[in-house]
Order: C-alpha cells, then sequence, then structure tokens
C-alpha cells in the first residue's frame, strides 16, 4: 500500500508540471502584448512598463518560467491586478465556505442517497424503486437555482426560519453556521442524491445476480447482512467514484449556489476574476483546481483497496 501511495504521488508531479507550463503559456502565449492584456486598452505607457517589469515580461521566456516556478514552490501565487493583494490571502478566506458547503453536500448526499440506491436495488422493478427513480429524474431535471430560489421562499422568506442569504463561520457558533449553510446545502444535494443513488442501484443490481450472493443467502445470513456487508461493499467502486468526483467539484467551486446564496466561496473568486481579466488570480485557480482534482483522485484509488477486497496494488 505504502509503495503503490509513494508510486500515485510521484506520477502526480508531472501532471501538476504539464498544468503547471499550460497556466504559466496561458498569458504569455496569447496574441499580443500580455501587458497591453492585463492593464486594458485605456493603460498608459508607464503603467505598461510597470506591468512588464513587475512579472519579468522583458526577460526571456525560460528564465519567465523558472522565477515563476521558483515563487510558487516557495508559496508565492502572486499578486492581484485589481486589488493589489497576494493572492494567497485572497484565497484563503474563501476556502472555509466552499469545503464547508462541499462537506455538508456530500455527507448529506451518501446519508440520503446510498440507502435510496440500496433499496431500489432490493426492490427493483417494484413500485419503490419506480418511485426512487422518479426522484432521481426529478433531480436531475431540476436546475439548482430553481431549487435554490424556492428553498429560499419557503424557508427564509415565508416561514422566517433562516437567514435568506450569507455565511458565518464555525467559529462564530455552530449555530449561526448551521442556519446559513443548510440552505445552499440542500440546494446542492438534490443533484447529488440523484447521481448517487442512480448509481448506487445500478451498481448493486449488477452484484446482486452474482453467486457470491446467492451463497451467502443460501448460508442463512439474513438479507441485510447480504446487502450491507456482501453486495454493498462490492458495488462501492463505482459509487466512491462518482462521490468523490463530485466532492472535488464541490470545492472547487459552485458558482450558481454560491451566487444564489451570496457565499464568499472559491467559485465567485474564479469568476470576479474572468470578468475583471485578473490573471494572476485566474492562474492560481487553475492550479489550486487541478490540484484539489489530482489529491481526491489519489484518495479514491486508495479506498477502491479499502472497500473491494478484489483490488490490490
Amino acid at each position: 500500500m505504502l509503495g503503490y501511495l509513494l508510486r500515485r504521488i510521484l506520477a502526480a508531479i508531472p501532471v501538476m508540471g504539464v498544468v503547471a507550463l499550460f497556466v504559466f503559456l496561458l498569458l504569455r502565449l496569447t496574441p499580443g502584448d500580455p501587458a497591453a492584456i492585463l492593464a486594458g486598452d485605456n493603460a498608459t505607457p508607464e503603467q505598461l512598463e510597470r506591468i512588464r517589469t513587475s512579472l519579468g515580461l522583458n526577460e526571456p521566456i525560460y528564465i519567465q518560467f523558472y522565477t515563476w516556478v521558483a515563487k510558487l514552490l516557495h508559496g508565492d501565487l502572486g499578486v492581484s491586478l485589481i486589488s493589489n493583494k497576494p493572492i494567497l490571502e485572497m484565497i484563503g478566506p474563501r476556502l472555509e465556505p466552499s469545503i464547508s458547503v462541499a462537506l455538508a453536500t456530500i455527507i448529506l448526499s451518501i446519508l440520503v442517497a446510498v440507502p435510496l440506491g440500496v433499496i431500489a436495488a432490493w426492490k427493483h422493478g417494484t413500485w419503490i424503486d419506480r418511485f426512487v427513480m422518479g426522484l432521481s429524474v426529478l433531480g436531475f431535471s431540476v436546475p439548482v437555482f430553481v431549487i435554490g430560489y424556492v428553498l429560499i421562499q419557503i424557508f427564509a422568506i415565508d416561514l422566517r426560519w433562516v437567514p435568506v442569504q450569507g455565511f458565518k463561520s464555525i467559529s462564530a457558533g455552530f449555530g449561526p453556521f448551521f442556519e446559513r449553510i443548510i440552505l445552499p446545502t440542500c440546494t446542492l444535494s438534490f443533484i447529488y442524491v440523484a447521481l448517487i443513488a442512480r448509481m448506487t442501484r445500478a451498481s448493486m443490481l449488477d452484484v446482486l445476480g452474482e453467486d457470491y450472493v446467492r451463497t451467502a443467502r443460501a448460508k442463512g445470513i439474513g438479507e441485510t447482512g447480504v446487502l450491507l456487508r456482501h453486495a454493498l461493499r462490492n458495488a462501492a467502486v463505482p459509487v466512491i467514484t462518482v462521490i468523490g468526483s463530485g466532492f472535488a467539484l464541490l470545492i472547487s467551486g459552485v458558482v450558481v449556489t454560491e451566487s444564489v446564496f451570496n457565499l464568499p466561496g472559491i467559485g465567485r473568486l474564479t469568476v470576479d476574476a474572468v470578468l475583471a481579466r485578473d490573471y494572476p488570480v485566474i492562474q492560481a485557480m487553475i492550479l489550486l483546481t487541478s490540484g484539489i482534482y489530482v489529491a481526491v483522485n489519489l484518495l479514491i484509488d486508495l479506498a477502491y483497496t479499502l472497500l473491494d477486497p478484489r483490488i490490490r496494488y
């Protein structure tokens, strides 16, 4: 296991290297003067020269890349062109809302979707199965922002149970934190419950027809034990893949939900940077998102060996 972990970490280094090269060339190989692209159409020659000097654009491109990578390795992601703040300081406060919503959404989705998928597979062809699949279709069909506004109207405006928008850190108390995170969590959970439930059902249907499941039943093992110990564990590999990919997507930022609920997360930071043409922030966000996906995929591969005894590295 340790050897496999080391091999995967080493394999991730070239991947991140290619991403870093792409991010670096994103600005440098853009047609036109990179300084003019950053500064806009109304920039003065003095402003353009200052940008070239600060970014090292007057140096050969290989020296620029070496300097840029050296700064990255020291944790220096650069400075925002709009706010003139270090990018690391801009990302830091936005990680908690994104991670909090992602964790809450995935936990709620797993607690709801996995039992629904198992029951739908167990009762295949019955009204329970059709009901669960109908809910899944509904979850896929309704746009996220529509669900968000409906929940706001019912629980925040009509019933006044929770605030309409905003985010409170958990350090301010669990109550205020929970009040502001429950609606975004429920909104995002609709589509993830639908996705995970369908995947769980499909995987369970494949497994329930296997010989070892029939053997377990022939030995007199209860149906709950058969479903959970023998069937679900062996059906969990594709389910874990969907859960991990969804978690990485959530951490990377869900722009629509963050906009609806006014959450200061990573997604809104990325969109604001794109609209303002703040290239250093865009580059940092691409690197961060790539790193998140590489790390989550590594954890997914490690989870395979724990859930499925047939998989060994």
